[in-house]
């Protein structure tokens, strides 16, 4: 078969692991509610998912396994530029999308003066920083984020770092030489999570080293799993898998011991539980759940933060009562799902399926 015939094959995606792709959407689930909670209750100590953060990393670590998995044994026929199209394709539509959605919360936001601070001109450079993913944290009074507008930003930042080097180094690697980089990657984790005292760290101007330790294990662990064919058979199915998952976010923070419960469920919990979906079988009660779940991961992620902004203006303003906001929390996380899934179905994917289609043709 010439290569003109084969590309296009090339270009088509692999089977899904339906389960991984489920979890997926449990964990991003899990981040919106913890970010609300972060704003409610500050002290993580009285936050009933102060562990949800490291959701990121179990992120990196299903986007390593899922990577190598669908281009371990094709990239070099189809090629690194056609690889980081692909990557743009899949992730960028959302980046622009939320970009545009802090745009517009951080200039009409009801109740902040933050945009006057600041004036056109900076805000101007934040939203062309957060389309581009060049890191510019500016605004102090809002945590120092790498990019205000869309704090959740920060890891696609690190996904693309992951993906570049993936094309580029990682696919070439013999499996010695990957456990030698994954476990130097464990090192450097341990390290971050005793000198910071936890993992819940990349996301800021003043914590940034802590995003690439936290993806070169995860991303790095997740390949590993997948060459060492390290997928579980099991009965274990969704919604027991989804318990697993979410156990991990459950746990009380603790500030004397985080240093130790972080790494351990970075460094071993998480590739099990991939290697655990991943060989898993989904039952048909639960497909359509498990279906919903991963779609609307990404979009929930990439769209939820500058709802948050708000939210905690909101809090600044207004001083609601614990009552209320148990009122609102819930419905809140229920119209971001609802929002996440309308943006999948009339953003996102018309925008790939477009795309895509352009590069089909063009090769």
């Amino acid at each position: 078969m010439d290569q003109a015939a084969s590309t296009p094959n090339l270009l088509k995606s692999k089977r899904h692991f339906e389960i991984l792709d489920g979890l997926r959407g449990i964990a991003a689930v899990a981040v919106v509610i913890f970010h609300f909670m972060e704003f409610v209750t500050p002290d993580y100590s009285d936050n009933f998912i102060a562990h949800a953060y490291l959701a990121v990393d179990f992120f990196f670590c299903l986007s390593g396994f899922v990577i190598a998995y669908a281009y371990d044994s094709k990239l070099q026929n189809l090629g690194v530029a056609a690889f980081i199209k692909l990557r743009l394709i899949r992730l960028h539509p959302l980046v622009i999308a939320g970009s545009v959605l802090g745009l517009l919360t951080f200039v009409l936001d009801p109740f902040s003066n933050l945009f006057a601070a600041y004036g056109w001109g900076k805000t101007v450079v934040m939203f062309l920083a957060s389309c581009l993913l060049i890191p510019y944290p500016v605004v102090h009074e809002r945590y120092f984020n790498l990019f205000h507008l869309n704090p959740p930003t920060w890891s696609l930042f690190w996904e693309y770092v992951a993906n570049f080097a993936y094309a580029l180094v990682l696919y070439k690697l013999r499996n010695k030489f990957l456990w030698l980089l994954t476990l130097l990657a464990a090192a450097a984790l341990c390290y971050e999570a005793y000198a910071s005292g936890y993992l819940g760290v990349g996301w800021g101007g003043d914590n940034v080293r802590g995003g690439a330790v936290r993806v070169f294990y995860s991303f790095l662990a997740g390949i590993v799993v997948y060459r060492s064919n390290g997928m579980i058979k099991s009965r274990c199915g969704f919604v027991w898998l989804s318990v697993l998952l979410a156990a991990a976010f459950l746990i009380p923070f603790s500030a004397t011991y985080n240093r130790i419960i972080d790494p351990l469920i970075v460094l071993v919990y998480f590739p099990f539980l991939v290697a655990l979906g991943a060989g898993a079988s989904l039952s048909p009660q639960v497909a359509k759940l498990c279906k919903f779940s991963g779609e609307i991961s990404y979009p929930l992620y990439m769209v939820h933060y500058p709802f948050l902004w708000v939210f905690l203006s909101y809090l600044e303003a207004k001083k609601p009562a614990l009552s209320q906001l148990q009122c609102i929390v819930p419905i809140a996380v229920l119209l971001l799902i609802g929002l996440a899934y309308f943006v999948l179905h009339f953003l996102d994917l018309p925008i790939r399926t477009h795309f895509k289609n352009r590069l089909k043709r063009s090769v």
